[in-house]
């Protein structure tokens, strides 16, 4: 065996331990977390409420039918005012609500009456 192969064996085996030894340490996904209360959230009953640049509306899951809509407005940074008109009721009311997690708002509405919305993903 002449010099030169010897060397460039001893130089590939020398890189292949070098590959084996290495750690693979993968990074983290991360994924943004949205903030705010813009974009769909859902109440346990499968209600779908909607927030988007100050309108609110409520459609039901099966047809997309309008249930309710309004406006709603930031009273603090976790803290939000919601005037909204049931179409079913032609009525309008308001609504208070928390957010309690970037996931979850809390809400009373006028009559004391009290439901969570969770962030639809």
């Amino acid at each position: 065996m002449n010099l030169h192969r010897i060397i460039a064996v001893g130089a590939l085996a020398g890189s292949l331990v070098a590959c084996q030894s290495a750690t693979y340490s993968p990074r983290p996904i991360t994924t943004a977390q949205p903030q705010g209360i813009d974009g769909q959230w859902v109440d346990p009953n499968g209600i779908i409420s909607s927030f988007s640049a100050g309108r609110f509306e409520t459609r039901t899951t099966d047809t997309n039918s309008l249930l309710a809509e309004g406006s709603y407005r930031h009273v603090s940074d976790r803290m939000v005012e919601i005037e909204l008109t049931s179409l079913l009721r032609q009525t309008t009311s308001r609504v208070n609500c928390s957010l309690a997690t970037q996931s979850q708002l809390n809400c009373t509405s006028s009559t004391g009456s009290q439901f969570t919305l969770v962030r639809r993903i």
